[in-house]
């Protein structure tokens, strides 16, 4: 076919004149013969490189591409076990308040307890303290009771009276306790 596009060309007439739309089978051929030897030794120098470039580059961003999936997925991981250890530490300090307020609540009635036999204990001291006084005041008065019946019968024994001035006498010391 080639063969033939050139015998065509060759058997045309170069016309004088040359308009850019004239056809010169010569200039046809030098431009064929140009460009195949320009594709051979592109072919045979320039090809390869290109071609291992063109590899090269494609390893390349493929390998890029592997990487960033590969730290896509690490994110992730790492995400997920920030969040896993997140939820470990909001359930922990859950756990932590409900032992504080469990903590509280039973140091509350401890404290109850305590203050409750504390007060207690005080007014069981209180009333033993007041039984020991009014005691104590009970035998003070049954002393000076003593102490005074003993006086009107001195001063009874001593006047020697009759009955009268006795009983006049023992009512006088009666009225007389009974103001004390």
């Amino acid at each position: 076919m080639i063969a033939g596009m050139f015998y065509i060309i060759l058997a045309a007439e170069p016309e004088a004149g040359g308009s850019l739309l004239d056809i010169n089978p010569g200039l046809i051929i030098w431009t064929a013969v140009t460009f195949i030897a320009l594709i051979f030794i592109l072919k045979k120098f320039a090809w390869k490189p290109i071609l291992a470039a063109l590899d090269q580059r494609e390893n390349a961003i493929k390998e890029s591409l592997e990487k960033a999936e590969k730290a896509k997925d690490e994110a992730q991981k790492i995400l997920e076990q920030n969040q896993s250890n997140l939820n470990k530490a909001e359930e922990e300090s859950r756990k932590i308040i409900e032992q504080s307020r469990s903590f509280a609540v039973k140091l509350k009635e401890q404290m109850l307890l305590d203050t409750k036999q504390q007060s207690k204990k005080l007014l069981e001291d209180a009333s033993a303290e007041i039984e020991r006084k009014k005691d104590e005041a009970f035998n003070d008065l049954k002393n000076q009771i003593a102490e005074i019946a003993i006086n009107a019968a001195e001063k009874i024994l001593n006047e020697n009276l009759n009955q009268e001035t006795q009983k006049k006498i023992v009512d006088k010391y009666i009225g007389e306790i009974a103001k004390n």
